[in-house]
């Protein structure tokens, strides 16, 4: 057990460093489940390797795990870390790779497009 918090704090600790990395605006609809719930359409706002925000009109306490959908990916674990006014911020429970994230980044153009790949 305390190998798993440990690894736990570790990835806390990561996620708050990477705060510091770029946090790119996006406008893709997307679907959020917390666990035991069922799903809502949502729209993320930003992301970057360590988490995203999106929009939430149901206050969703932090701790909270949930699952985010994209178009065209799987689905993701995060974490909730706040929600307020609407909007909710989540860790992702892994770090996403820098070749995902760039994938998100490049299918879905800054005025909210969807780019399908071929």
């Amino acid at each position: 057990m305390s190998t798993l918090k440990s690894l736990g704090n570790r990835y806390a600790m990561a996620a708050q460093e990477d705060r510091s990395a770029p946090r790119n605006r996006v406008s893709i609809p997307a679907s959020l489940r917390a666990s035991g719930s069922k799903g809502i359409q949502t729209v993320v706002n930003d992301l970057s390797l360590s988490g995203f925000s999106a929009a939430s009109i149901n206050r969703v306490h932090p701790g909270t795990i949930v699952w985010l959908t994209m178009p065209g990916f799987e689905s993701m674990q995060a974490s909730v870390v706040w929600w307020e006014d609407g909007l909710i911020g989540c860790a992702f429970e892994q770090l996403l790779s820098p070749i995902i994230h760039d994938n998100i980044l490049n299918r879905w153009c800054n005025d909210g497009v969807y780019q399908p790949r071929g």
